[in-house]
Parts: C-alpha cells; sequence; structure tokens
C-alpha cells in the first residue's frame, strides 16, 4: 500500500494532464481501472491524504521512539520536520492542480492548520495505549512502541486507500473495494495489537477503541479535504467569476445584456450538496427577449431566499445543515443556452448572449473543486431553474460519479408546443452539450419533447431518482401556463397576460407527459401535482403543512424521495395527484376580475375545466 501511495503522489504532474480533457467526451487515462481521466482537483485532494498518511504516520512514529525514553525534544523535533514535510507536499499538490486548470486551495485548510488537530488525536491515542504501562520496563515501553508503530501504518494506509479512491472515483462508485480495503488494513492492525499484548503489556487501552479513534482521526482529515472547510457556514457567499478554463475550454460567465454575473455558496454541518438553479422566465425571440420576459441581472445576495427550503431554521427542513450552491440566473435561456445571437425580427434587432451553459459550467466547476465527494447530491431549481436542473443533472454524474443523486424539477413541466420545439427551442444552442444518450437528441431532432428526454435520462440513470413537482393549474404572467399560452398563441407576448386561458390545456397536458414518463421509467421516476395555481413551491412555507386536495405534505414526499435509491424506493415516494385540483388556495393567481375557467363557488374560487 506504501508503494501504491508514493507511485500516486509521484504521478501528480501526469495525471492532472489527463484531468485537462473532458472525460465526458471519451478521454481516458487515470490511474484507476475506469479508464476515465481524474479531474485535477480530485488528483489533488487524494495527493493531500495521502501526504496526510504519511504524516500521521511519521507523528506516531515519532511517539513510538519516545516509548523508550521519553525524549520530548527528539519527539517534539521529528513533528516539526513532519509538519513541514506534510506543508510542502500540500503546497506542490495545489501548484500542480493549479497548473492544470484546477482549483486545490481556495477556502481549502492549510496544513498548519490541519497539523494540530491530527497531532492533538494522536496525543490522546498515545497517552490511551500508555495508560496502565510503566515504560520503564522495557518488555512494556517495547509493547507501547508496537502498538503505536501498528497505528501510525493503519493511518498511514487507511488515508492511502482514501486519496486513490477519490482520484478515481468511477472505478468505485459504490466504496465497496475500498471499504473492504480498509476492514483489511483494521485486520493487520488487530493482529499486531494482539501479538504486542502477547507479553507483559497492561496497557488499560482498548483495541476496538483505538480503532475507532483512528478510523476518526482519518474520516476528519478526509472530509476536511473534501468540504472546503473554510466557506462560512452562517451566510451565503457572493462568487464573482471571469472567464474560466475547464476541461479544455474557456466559459464566460455574464448575464443576458453583458452584466457582471454572480452565483452563491454556503457550507452546512453534513456531506450533502444542494444544488438550486435560479428561476425568471425565458426569451426565444426579438419580441420575448426585448420585453424581456425573463431575468436578465442576478440578485445582489440571498436576502429574498428564507422560505420553503431555504428556511434553514426549520428543524423540518431536510436540507438545513446541507451545502449549497446557488446558480444565479439571468440568460433567459434555462441555465443551458450556449449562443450569442442577434435577433432582427422586430423593430429594432437586439443582441443577446444566451450564455446559461457558461454560468452552470462555472459553478459546476466551483462546487466539484470545493465539495469533492458528497454522499448525496440533490439538483432541483423552480421555474426556468427546474429546466436547468433537468439539462444539468445528467451532466453532474460525472462530476459526482460515487454521490448519491436526486433530480427535482419544481415548476417546470415541459409543457411546450411542437412548433416551439421545432422553430424557437433551437435559438439556445443547446444541442452541443447534450449528453450522448440514446434518445437525449432524438427528443429535441423527432419532436419527443420533455416525456422523451426525461425517459432517456432516466433510464440512462437508473439509480438516480427524477421527479416532478407543480400544481396542476401552474398559473400567472411567468408561470407555467403564461408561456405556454404565448406558444400556443404563436408566439404572441401579449397573451400571458391571458395565461388563464391555457390553464386548462397546461394541467391536462402536464399530467399526461407525467403519467407517459412512469409509464416508461416506473422505477425512478415520479411525479407530484398538488391543488391550484400557484407557480413553483420550493421557495413556499406551503411545502411544510399543505395537503389541500389529500396530498401528502411536499416535505414528506421529497424526505421519501431523499430515502430511495437504487437499494429500494419508498411506498411514500408515490405518484401524487391531488383530488378538487382546481380550489384556488390562498395567495393562488386568478384573472381579476374572474374569467373561464376560473369560477366562484360559494366562498371559494374554483378552475373549472370541461
Amino acid at each position: 500500500m506504501r508503494l501504491q501511495t508514493l507511485a500516486l503522489v509521484a504521478a501528480i504532474p501526469l495525471v492532472l494532464s489527463l484531468g485537462c480533457s473532458d472525460s465526458s467526451a471519451g478521454g481516458t487515462g487515470g490511474s484507476g481501472g475506469s479508464g476515465i481521466a481524474p479531474y485535477g482537483g480530485n488528483v489533488c485532494v487524494g495527493a493531500k491524504q495521502a501526504a496526510a498518511g504519511t504524516f500521521c504516520n511519521r507523528v506516531f512514529e515519532a511517539w513510538t521512539l519516545w516509548e523508550a525514553d521519553q525524549d520530548d525534544s527528539a519527539r517534539d523535533s521529528a513533528v516539526i520536520a513532519a509538519r513541514g514535510a506534510l506543508r510542502d507536499s500540500w503546497n506542490a499538490a495545489e501548484a500542480a492542480a493549479g497548473d492544470a486548470g484546477a482549483d486545490c486551495s481556495d477556502l481549502a485548510l492549510p496544513a498548519d492548520e490541519a497539523t494540530p488537530e491530527i497531532e492533538r488525536s494522536i496525543e490522546t491515542i498515545a497517552s490511551s495505549i500508555n495508560d496502565g504501562l510503566d515504560l520503564g520496563q522495557a518488555d512494556q515501553a517495547e509493547c507501547g512502541a508496537a502498538i503505536l508503530s501498528a497505528a501510525g501504518r493503519a493511518c498511514d494506509e487507511v488515508l492511502a486507500l482514501e486519496g486513490e479512491h477519490v482520484v478515481d472515483l468511477h472505478s468505485d462508485p459504490e466504496g465497496s473495494n475500498l471499504a473492504a480495503a480498509k476492514r483489511s488494513v483494521f485486520d493487520a492492525f488487530r493482529i499486531a495489537w494482539t501479538d504486542a499484548a502477547a507479553g507483559d503489556c497492561p496497557t488499560n487501552a482498548d483495541e476496538n477503541q483505538t480503532s475507532d479513534a483512528i478510523q476518526r482521526l482519518t474520516d476528519e482529515v478526509v472530509n476536511a479535504t473534501i468540504v472546503t472547510p473554510l466557506l462560512p457556514t452562517d451566510q451565503y457567499t457572493t462568487l464573482m467569476p471571469g472567464p474560466t478554463e475547464y476541461l479544455g475550454r474557456t466559459y464566460t460567465p455574464q448575464c443576458m445584456q453583458a452584466s457582471e454575473y454572480r452565483y452563491f455558496a454556503k457550507r452546512g454541518s453534513v456531506n450533502k450538496l444542494m444544488i438550486y438553479y435560479q428561476g425568471g422566465g425565458a426569451c426565444w425571440d426579438n419580441v420575448t427577449c426585448s420585453f424581456p420576459a425573463c431575468r436578465i441581472v442576478p440578485d445582489d445576495d440571498m436576502s429574498g431566499y428564507a422560505n420553503g427550503f431555504f428556511d434553514l431554521g426549520n428543524e423540518n427542513n431536510p436540507f438545513r445543515d446541507w451545502n449549497i450552491v446557488f446558480v444565479s440566473y439571468c440568460t433567459c435561456d434555462i441555465h443551458f443556452g450556449d449562443a450569442t445571437i442577434e435577433y432582427e425580427e422586430g423593430t429594432e434587432p437586439i443582441t443577446v448572449q444566451h450564455l446559461g451553459y457558461h454560468n452552470s459550467k462555472v459553478a459546476e466547476k466551483w462546487a466539484r473543486e470545493h465539495f469533492v465527494n458528497p454522499e448525496v447530491v440533490f439538483v432541483t431549481g423552480s421555474s426556468a431553474g427546474a429546466y436547468g436542473a433537468w439539462f444539468n443533472g445528467p451532466l453532474l454524474h460525472e462530476v459526482w460519479p460515487a454521490s448519491q443523486i436526486h433530480v427535482l424539477a419544481d415548476a417546470g413541466n415541459g409543457v411546450i408546443t411542437t412548433d416551439f420545439l421545432q422553430n424557437q427551442f433551437g435559438n439556445w444552442n443547446f444541442a452541443p452539450n447534450l449528453p450522448d444518450i440514446p434518445g437525449v437528441l432524438e427528443s429535441i431532432t423527432e419532436g419527443g419533447g420533455m416525456p422523451a428526454y426525461t425517459q432517456a435520462i432516466a433510464t440512462a440513470f437508473p439509480d438516480t431518482n427524477w421527479a416532478h413537482a407543480s400544481t396542476l393549474y401552474d398559473g400567472s404572467l411567468g408561470g407555467q401556463t403564461g408561456f405556454y399560452n404565448i406558444m400556443l398563441t404563436g408566439g404572441n407576448l401579449l397573451t400571458a397576460f391571458d395565461w388563464w386561458n391555457a390553464s386548462c390545456a397546461f394541467g391536462e397536458n402536464a399530467l399526461a407527459q407525467s403519467e407517459e414518463t412512469f409509464a416508461a421509467v416506473p422505477s425512478n421516476y415520479r411525479y407530484y401535482f398538488g391543488t391550484g395555481s400557484m407557480h413553483t413551491m420550493w421557495r413556499a412555507d406551503k411545502v411544510y403543512d399543505d395537503t389541500t386536495g389529500g396530498v401528502p405534505t411536499i416535505v414528506d414526499w421529497v424526505g421519501a424521495m431523499l430515502a430511495s435509491g437504487p437499494d429500494g424506493r419508498e411506498d411514500d415516494w408515490a405518484n401524487v395527484l391531488c383530488s378538487n385540483c382546481g380550489l384556488l388556495l390562498e395567495g393562488d393567481p386568478m384573472p381579476a376580475p374572474l374569467a373561464p375557467p376560473f369560477e366562484q363557488q360559494g366562498q371559494d374560487v374554483v378552475i373549472v375545466c370541461e
């Protein structure tokens, strides 16, 4: 195992150079058996973990030598030398990653801050082992030294294995090989303990407790290198990127009219990540982009996001302790556009930067370098952001191959017209960046639309949970019915103001599409249709208490989704369709004055579809 570790560290420059290629395009190489080029940031983290293992072993060895003569000065000198070596190794790993276009230093724990915690843990383990021993007795001192030396080897080998694993997550995505190899390390430690304790060795330490302490130590090192420790937990950090090199391509983050792009992130207390794609409409021609019918500048901060699943103080919120990356929206292309277009039709030509794909990829790069190997990744978004989640979600499997991934589209069911798919959708230039999955490109070129696309990605990633959530009559000027009404009327933007005319057609088609998709991929796709006409639910407090129409609360349904995976789907993560879906709830949008299909029935307003 030590030879493997040394080989890993020595191979950093070569492996990092491989990490510059776009593995999703068929890159090969790497240190593991997956045949996929490892990403430079992962290689850097792997090298750091391996170097931390070497440091751990050297500190244990300093204590091992101390057992014989209790020479504090010699022990402390050896520890100081080990600190310097770790610092040099970590700095070299970060520099090599930077040369290869990957960031492994931003908000990372410096070696000088990592070493005290490791040293304190080792000192605690050493004190435990020495409890009961008389180091003035040669046999007892020899026993203590043997156990400490074995502990150092175990720490070193476990972190070497962790380093190899994080470099090539594709080769062991479930971590079963890693777990088996770590069990072998601790089996060897157990044998060494038994051999050492066979003689005069009255230590009061327990072998199992010592093994657990070593495991906790290595777990803390791993966590400090895969979850960026210096990112604040009490507030969102604003990130304002410039042109960014990523996987062999330069991305230019910006907004629709070239304004400065920003997005946000915060750290949680668990190794789980939520990526949220912000909503804000869309545009696809001179009229819709001149209006514009979409968000064209990013928010300045996160002050408007404190309700629903963004209420991180709510003990019922399953995401309250998660790491969060908030992908802002300002390109009017549902987070996946890759085109600069001059729309000439109309009174005034307008040039539009549909570069949502650039913004998404820059945020993706930052996220994978700061949250390297999450246990779970929940990809979601509302309205236009729902499509951001739906189209970027498949690409994120390459980024986090060992994570359980869930993708939920809030108020983005993909109810569109054939004319829009054939004549306007292509303006955003999705095709070149779609994943190479059978049926994905065809869903656009052959007219299958969202049902065909969803069937393709859900089939390609059967371990991932995919879900749509919406009210059945999702309304308002910027709601799904508003945009659907524009499409139904041949692009007449003014018809968005009469959005209710499309309510019944939207509800019928949204349900039919979801039923069709579930019939094709019943194992890992579900839908949720709530009562009324509210547009987007993720940010609404109703997620915690609304059961109108006999539906489960959204928080319970999402909790069942989180509990579902390749080992089995929860019964409570079932398809949900409200009864009396047309009943409007407090705050739901409605025409004023009321117009069909909205009707007053006693004290209620109800949507009545024939």
